[in-house]
């Protein structure tokens, strides 16, 4: 199917959820529901995430770094939980969410990497407030689609700095992306550790600056290593097609993030 073709028929299946607020896990009817737009609640944020997953996943795939909010998706699709530690070890890394139900990791693998996943055997990857993360994150894509099907999906959705606790960050060049990916993130970590603590911590004492960097490496706390708008976001998914290719199907704004949905070609 041409590119054309999908894109109508999306148009039409949007149409459809916005006119009906389907129910993506049945396909049934039901209530009308603030989709597609802005969000400006949490749940209008899931449910939009939701129906844009009925809409593109089929078949078996994987998720990274669910934690306590997998990605709602149709009854008929099948989704293995990739992390890189048990659930019991996330809950401790992660005290804030001590009191949140987690998903039960599947697979315990590091997901910039999927080494234990075969090229070519997913049906989909959904990677939600992931790729911040990431301290290479142009190998992450290529990795992400290496374990793609041809024609299967890579579903993104990517905190916008503008509105998070990273507001006072300055956005991620695509210059320090590159040198990430040739030379290794080696170079940069302590810089994103020490950035971290200032403009998201709050501290201004250099030695207590150093100090928390120093715990925090040392626990690898899995800090946003990586930070960018709206506008930035695409400067990024244009440089990536210089390393992998995709198509970009979708770029939608929901709330405080962006969801992308980009598709490994069929060729």
């Amino acid at each position: 199917m041409s590119v054309r073709a999908r894109a109508r028929r999306l148009e039409r299946r949007i149409a459809t959820f916005v006119r009906g607020g389907i129910d993506a896990t049945r396909g049934e009817l039901g209530p009308p529901a603030a989709m597609f737009g802005s969000g400006t609640s949490l749940a209008a944020m899931l449910r939009t995430r939701e129906a844009i997953a009925a809409v593109f996943l089929r078949g078996d795939g994987i998720e990274i770094g669910a934690l306590h909010q997998p990605l709602r998706v149709p009854a008929s699709v099948r989704v293995r939980y990739v992390d890189r530690m048990p659930a019991p070890e996330l809950r401790r890394q992660y005290p804030e969410l001590a009191a949140e139900p987690l998903v039960e990791t599947d697979i315990i693998d590091d997901g910039e990497m999927l080494a234990t996943i075969e090229g070519g055997t997913q049906d989909f990857l959904i990677a939600n407030h992931f790729l911040e993360h990431c301290q290479n994150p142009i190998l992450t894509v290529q990795n992400l689609f290496r374990v793609l099907k041809a024609g299967a999906v890579l579903y993104l959705a990517v905190p916008d700095k503008r509105f998070t606790f990273d507001v006072d960050r300055p956005c991620t060049r695509i210059e320090h992306l590159t040198r990430d990916f040739v030379e290794g993130p080696g170079w940069s970590r302590q810089e994103h550790f020490e950035e971290w603590v200032r403009l998201v911590n709050k501290r201004t004492d250099e030695a207590q600056v150093a100090e928390e960097a120093r715990l925090l490496i040392e626990m690898d706390y899995s800090i946003h290593f990586h930070v960018w708008g709206a506008a930035e976001l695409v400067e990024l998914v244009a440089a990536l097609q210089r390393y992998v290719r995709f198509e970009l199907e979708l770029f939608l704004r929901n709330g405080f993030e962006t969801i992308l949905i980009l598709r490994k070609p069929a060729g």
